[in-house]
């Protein structure tokens, strides 16, 4: 891929109305939607965001997520990033998290 892996992500997931990016304070990108954080960054190689647990359950039976990589019992998940055929992945992930289809209507970006 042309661009980079965390630059690609980080294009597009800051392209929709609302989000902001920052320094996340255990390293990485965050990215926000006012106080709320949609996940975050950790280079090129891991994705972490925060899902209810019914959700997260369904986010990982359908093989999309794995249960967080330090917390697994919480309701984050971790997507690891092999290569760039993943970050169209990675993106539905915090387009998921952006629409929050169970808490309110969605949002066009």
């Amino acid at each position: 891929m042309a661009e980079g892996i965390h630059a690609a992500i980080v294009r597009e997931v800051s392209s929709w109305a609302g989000v902001t990016t920052g320094r996340h304070r255990f390293g990485g990108t965050e990215f926000r939607i006012g106080r709320r954080e949609l996940g975050h960054l950790h280079g090129n190689r891991l994705a972490d965001l925060p899902f209810p647990l019914l959700v997260r359950d369904e986010l990982v039976a359908a093989g999309r997520a794995e249960p967080h990589h330090i917390h697994p019992e919480s309701g984050w998940v971790s997507r690891f990033i092999r290569d760039g055929s993943d970050v169209a992945d990675v993106i539905e992930l915090f387009r998921l998290n952006y629409n929050r289809p169970w808490a309110q209507p969605a949002r066009s970006p």
